[in-house]
C-alpha cells in the first residue's frame, strides 16, 4: 500500500514538472503579416492627397482626390442631344454619334457679308470684330429684323451671328451700325444662313454629366467632367479615391500635383488584421513551444492599465537566423490587434 502511495506521488511530481516545463517564454515584435495596395480607379492628376507613411487609414477613408477635366458649353443655346451617360468611353460615343452632346446655339442665324452693299463713305468700308450691327431684310419691307456681332472679317467679307430677333434662312438682309436704319450708317449685306449645332466631345471616360436633353445653358456653364482612361464596369463612385482596407500606410507612393494612371497604386496599406507577432525561438527552446500552441502577452510599452492578447502560433519557421552565434528561428504569432498595436512594439510571449 505504500508502495502504490508513492508510486502515485511520484507520478503526480513528474506531471506538474512536464506542465511547468512546457510553459515558455519569449521575446516577440509586432510585424505587418502582408501588404495591400490603394489603386487609382482612373487616369488623372492627384488634386489633393495628405497621407504619410506610418498614417493610420480606415475603410471609407478618402485616400486622394483626383482631378476631373471639366468641359464647358462654348456658346448659350439648348442641349438637343445627349449621347454619352456616365461610364462611356468619349472617343467611342463621338465614332457612333459624332460627339458626345450636341447644343442647338441661341444665336441660330448667320450672316455672310460684303462690303460692296456698304453706303459710300469711307468709314463704312471697315468693319471690326466684336461690334455690335443691326439687321434688317430686304424682300419683305424690313418686316425681318434683328441685332448680331460681327465674329469674322476677311478682307472684304465679314461674318455676322445674330444676338436678337428673327430672321429667316436664305433671306437677304442689310447690315447696319445705327439702331435707326440709316442708309448712310449701312455697312454691307448679304444672305442669312443657319448656325450648325454645336458638337460638344472630349477624351477618356464620361465621369459626371451636369445636363440633359432639353436643358438651356449659359455660355461657360460647366456641361460634363471627364477622366482618363476607361472606367471598370462603366461606373465610378467620384473623383475621390477610398481606402477599402484598415491599416497602417506602408508608403505613400504619390503627392498632390502627381500624375497618375489607372491601377496605378496610390499607397501601400499594412491591413490591421494581418499583423503578427515574431517571436524569436533559440534551436534549445524548439521543443517548448509548437505551431497551434495557444499563447498570451502584454505589450512592454503599457503600465498600469495592460491589456492581454491573446493568440495561436501560426508557423515556426525552418530557416535559422544566426544572431551573434546562436540559431534561433522566427515564430509568427497570430492576434486580434487593436488601434493601439504599432508595428515594431515589443512583448514576451508566453505559450500557454
Amino acid at each position: 500500500m505504500v508502495k502504490k502511495l508513492l508510486s502515485l506521488l511520484a507520478a503526480a511530481l513528474l506531471t506538474f514538472t512536464g506542465s511547468a516545463l512546457a510553459e515558455a517564454t519569449f521575446e516577440g515584435t509586432v510585424v505587418a503579416g502582408s501588404s495591400v495596395s490603394v489603386s487609382a480607379p482612373f487616369g488623372g492628376t492627384v488634386s489633393s492627397f495628405g497621407l504619410r507613411e506610418g498614417s493610420v487609414v480606415h475603410q471609407g477613408d478618402v485616400i486622394a482626390d483626383i482631378a476631373t477635366t471639366k468641359i464647358y458649353a462654348s456658346s448659350a443655346g439648348t442641349v438637343t442631344g445627349v449621347f454619352a451617360q456616365p461610364g462611356d468611353a468619349l472617343e467611342d460615343v463621338a465614332t457612333r454619334y459624332g460627339a458626345a452632346m450636341y447644343i442647338t446655339p441661341e444665336s441660330r442665324y448667320q450672316i455672310t457679308a460684303d462690303i460692296q452693299y456698304a453706303y459710300n463713305q469711307m468709314e463704312n468700308k471697315y468693319v471690326n470684330i466684336g461690334e455690335s450691327v443691326y439687321i434688317s431684310c430686304t424682300t419683305d419691307s424690313g418686316k425681318h429684323t434683328a441685332q448680331g456681332m460681327v465674329t469674322a472679317v476677311d478682307g472684304t467679307s465679314f461674318t455676322v451671328e445674330t444676338t436678337s430677333g428673327e430672321l429667316m434662312v436664305d433671306e437677304t438682309v442689310r447690315i447696319y451700325r445705327s439702331a435707326d436704319l440709316s442708309a448712310k450708317s449701312r455697312i454691307g449685306g448679304g444672305d442669312v444662313t443657319r448656325i450648325g449645332d454645336i458638337a460638344v466631345t472630349g477624351s477618356g471616360s464620361l465621369l459626371y454629366l451636369h445636363v440633359k436633353e432639353g436643358e438651356t445653358v449659359e455660355r461657360g456653364q460647366l456641361l460634363m467632367e471627364t477622366v482618363t482612361g476607361s472606367l471598370d464596369g462603366l461606373y465610378a463612385s467620384g473623383s475621390q479615391v477610398l481606402s477599402d482596407v484598415d491599416g497602417i500606410v506602408a508608403t505613400a507612393n504619390v503627392q498632390a500635383g502627381s500624375t497618375v494612371n489607372k491601377g496605378e497604386a496610390l499607397i501601400t496599406v499594412y491591413p490591421q488584421d494581418s499583423l503578427l507577432m515574431e517571436i524569436s525561438i533559440s534551436e534549445y527552446e524548439l521543443g517548448n513551444v509548437a505551431q497551434g500552441d495557444a499563447v498570451t502577452f502584454t505589450l512592454n510599452y503599457q503600465e498600469g492599465n495592460v491589456t492581454t492578447y491573446h493568440g495561436v502560433v501560426d508557423m515556426i519557421s525552418y530557416l535559422s537566423d544566426e544572431d551573434s552565434g546562436e540559431i534561433h528561428y522566427k515564430g509568427y504569432v497570430s492576434f486580434d490587434a487593436t488601434d493601439e498595436v504599432r508595428i515594431g512594439m515589443t512583448a514576451a510571449v508566453t505559450v500557454e
